[in-house]
C-alpha cells in the first residue's frame, strides 16, 4: 500500500462559522481572519495505492463553479487536483475509486466536470462511493444545509451509473486495509476512512475534525447541523485516539497534514503534527 497527499487548493469560510459559539478573540488566534473576518482553510485529499486499486478520497471543490461562487468561497493557491495527482504520476483515468466523505461542494465538487456543456464524471474509470442514508439527504436537503448540497456536484454521478453505496455500519470495509465509521452531528452519514498501514491505524477526519484547532470539544462548526450530536462523537473518538495512538489526517487544516494525540488535564491535545510522507519515512 502507498499513500499520497493530494492537495487540491485553499478556500475562504467565516472565522465565526468555523469555530461556533468559540469568540473571534480565542479563535482569531487559531486562524488569522481577513478584513472579511474569512479564514483560509485547505482541501486536502488523500489518494491510497492497494493492489491494483487506486482509491481518491475527497476531492475538493473543482473548478466549474461560476464567479459569483467563487467571489463568496475564493479558490486560491497553486495545487489543483491534476496537478497534485500528475505530482505522484498519476492522472484522473488512473483513479478506480472515489470515496465522497459526504456531499458537501467543498468535498466533491471535483467529481464532475463540464464537457461540451454538460456536466460528467472527471473520473471515467472509477466507482463513486457514498451511502444510501447520506446520499438521500443529500439530494433531499433541508433548507439550513442547501447551499452545500450542489445539484451538479451531486445527480451527474448517479446518472452516469458509476455510483455504489456502503452499507452505514461502522467497520464496514472496502478493501482488506480500508474500513470506514460513521458520524451524524456534521451532516446525516458521513463516512471516516480508517486505514491500516503498515500496522499503524490513519483515520480521515473529514469534518468530525477539520483542524487542530477544533481540539477543544466545545470547538464545533456552525455549519454542524447537530452540533450537539458531534459533540459527543468528536468527544468519544478523540478519547479513542488517544488511547489507541491514531494519526489523524487533517482536510482543512492549512498548515498540519496530519497529527497525533495525547491526554492532558483539558482533555485530548495535540502530541505531534508532521506530513504525511514524513510519518511514512518514520515507520520505513
Amino acid at each position: 500500500m502507498n499513500l499520497y497527499t493530494i492537495n487540491t487548493g485553499y478556500f475562504k469560510l467565516d472565522g465565526g462559522a468555523m469555530f461556533g459559539v468559540v469568540p473571534k478573540s480565542i479563535w482569531n488566534k487559531i486562524n488569522l481572519a481577513d478584513e472579511n473576518n474569512l479564514c483560509s482553510w485547505a482541501m486536502r485529499c488523500l489518494l491510497v495505492k492497494e493492489e491494483d486499486r487506486l482509491i481518491l478520497i475527497d476531492n475538493g471543490m473543482g473548478d466549474k463553479q461560476d464567479a459569483k461562487f467563487f467571489g463568496h468561497y475564493y479558490l486560491h493557491g497553486n495545487d489543483t487536483l491534476n496537478t497534485s495527482l500528475a505530482k505522484h504520476g498519476f492522472t484522473k483515468d488512473d483513479v478506480t475509486d472515489v470515496v465522497l466523505t459526504h456531499l458537501h461542494f467543498d468535498h466533491c465538487g471535483g467529481s464532475i466536470v463540464i464537457e461540451d456543456g454538460k456536466y460528467v464524471t472527471a473520473f471515467k474509470n472509477a466507482t463513486y462511493w457514498s451511502n444510501r442514508q447520506h446520499w438521500q439527504w443529500a439530494v433531499q436537503p433541508n433548507e439550513r444545509e442547501k447551499a452545500s448540497f450542489l445539484k451538479e456536484n451531486i445527480l451527474p454521478i448517479e446518472e452516469s451509473g458509476q455510483l455504489k453505496f456502503i452499507d452505514v455500519v461502522d467497520g464496514v470495509q472496502l478493501t482488506a486495509h480500508i474500513s470506514f465509521r460513521f458520524a451524524y452531528g456534521h451532516t446525516d452519514g458521513m463516512m471516516l476512512p480508517q486505514i491500516i498501514y503498515k500496522g499503524q491505524t490513519i483515520v480521515f477526519m473529514a469534518d468530525l475534525l477539520p483542524s487542530v484547532g477544533h481540539l477543544p470539544f466545545p470547538f464545533v462548526m456552525a455549519y454542524d447541523m447537530f452540533p450537539l450530536k458531534t459533540l459527543v462523537e468528536k468527544k468519544a473518538f478523540l478519547n479513542e485516539a488517544v488511547a489507541k495512538e491514531y494519526v489523524l489526517y487533517l482536510e482543512h487544516d492549512p498548515q498540519h497534514e496530519c497529527c497525533t494525540l495525547q491526554m492532558t488535564e483539558k482533555g485530548p491535545r495535540v502530541k505531534q503534527t508532521f506530513s504525511l510522507d514524513e510519518w511514512i519515512k518514520s515507520l520505513d
